[in-house]
């Protein structure tokens, strides 16, 4: 007889997901990602049961569009925006052809943009950059509970 081990996903899946491809990640590639995240988050309580709360959305999109930004202005190709929604938690996914993670930068408050990896680490549980065989996936976990704060010390960290 054979034994064999088996091993549960450390996450389960996904509730609802959703991707979207933008060829030319110029144009209006960061408005339409805010408006694909918010039509998304609506159709949440036909799976989840309860709708998200306002603030969680619009903070959700703020995510989307510094992630979508880091990778319309740093990279030179197609990227794509993966939503996954889970009973608490919603993962943003960010994938585009360069290789290279993005490099949060220390708080400046006299530097004029370029904080947009500040802000994710800010309000997300936690942001990984993983490498992808096309380049990376950037991946931040996203709280949907309306009592999860955000602090002034980062709620996760930078993992490349």
């Amino acid at each position: 007889m054979t034994e064999a081990i088996t091993a549960e996903r450390a996450t389960p899946e996904p509730l609802l997901s959703a991707a979207v491809v933008y060829e030319d990640a110029r144009g209006d590639a960061i408005a339409s990602a805010r408006a694909f995240t918010a039509d998304f988050l609506a159709a949440a309580p036909s799976v989840r049961g309860e709708r998200i709360a306002d603030e969680r959305v619009e903070l959700a999109q703020l995510v989307v569009s510094e992630l979508v930004t880091n990778a319309v202005r740093h990279t030179a190709g197609p990227c794509r925006l993966l939503l996954e929604l889970r009973r608490d938690t919603l993962d943003i996914s960010v994938f585009d052809p360069e290789a290279a993670a993005p490099v949060p930068r220390g708080p400046d408050p006299r530097r004029i943009g370029q904080h947009g990896v500040e802000i994710v680490v800010a309000v997300c549980e936690s942001l990984a950059v993983e490498p992808d065989p096309g380049g990376k996936r950037v991946r931040a976990r996203f709280s949907l509970r309306s009592h999860h704060t955000v602090t002034a010390e980062p709620a996760g960290r930078l993992v490349s």
